[in-house]
């Protein structure tokens, strides 16, 4: 049973969305600001966690920066109807999704299990055993699917479950290019909707990680108006 955690000052929401979940299956904890999530994920990370990006004490953007520094864990951010800023900030921050407000209860389930099948399938349970134990090496880029794990020039990298499948699906084919809506059927279900901004707030995340020292190369290339490829040295 997989664990969510709900974190808004909307305690109508808290109970409504937690409801729904639990009759999901899900193992659902809720929190009304983001300090008390935090303490309480300083002592048990969940599966994944919702958060809304205006609350009181530590709001979602804080939130999820304080997260990203030893977590990739899965985050989907409720954002207003109109935030659009909001929407691209918490991507480049490091959210794999996220949902305006007023939402669809069932739109959000979806969303939820759509983040949990990605996980799984970077982490093996959806891959032969063969498949599993190949680790990827493109020039200075090294990515096991099974660990959840990516070495670039030497160093580690943390990524989310979004940014993984990404460069993975950039990495497998060096100089070939691959469009939004490739890259939007290897990162997201069917069921799922992401616009253009989604996918570039990703990418612009996953190149500022894989910058060198100097800042002047990234393995990543955009080709604007037609996609995006990774590119071996």
């Amino acid at each position: 049973m997989s664990r969510i955690a709900l974190v808004d000052d909307d305690r109508n929401i808290l109970t409504s969305v937690s409801m729904t979940l639990e009759a999901e299956g899900f193992e659902v904890e809720t929190y009304n600001d983001g300090q008390a999530a935090l303490d309480a994920f300083n002592k048990r990370l969940p599966d994944m966690a919702v958060f809304d990006i205006k609350m009181p004490r530590m709001d979602g953007m804080d939130l999820l920066q304080r997260v990203r520094q030893k977590s990739a864990m899965p985050v989907i951010f409720l954002t207003s109807k109109d935030d659009e800023i909001d929407e691209v900030l918490g991507l480049r921050m490091g959210a794999d999704d996220y949902v305006k407000k007023p939402f669809s209860q069932r739109l959000l389930v979806e969303r939820i299990r759509a983040l949990l099948r990605r996980q799984e399938v970077i982490s093996g349970d959806e891959v032969t055993e063969a498949e599993a134990s190949q680790v990827m090496q493109r020039g200075d880029l090294s990515m096991d699917p099974l660990r959840h794990a990516v070495v670039w020039k030497g160093r580690d990298v943390s990524l989310t479950v979004t940014e993984f499948l990404l460069l993975q699906a950039l990495a497998q084919r060096p100089g070939f290019v691959k469009s939004r809506d490739q890259l939007m059927d290897v990162a997201y279900d069917d069921q799922v909707y992401v616009d253009d901004r989604t996918i570039d707030s990703h990418i612009k995340r996953l190149r500022k990680k894989m910058r060198t020292a100097d800042n002047e190369f990234s393995a990543i290339e955009t080709l604007y108006g037609i996609g995006y490829r990774y590119n071996e040295e």
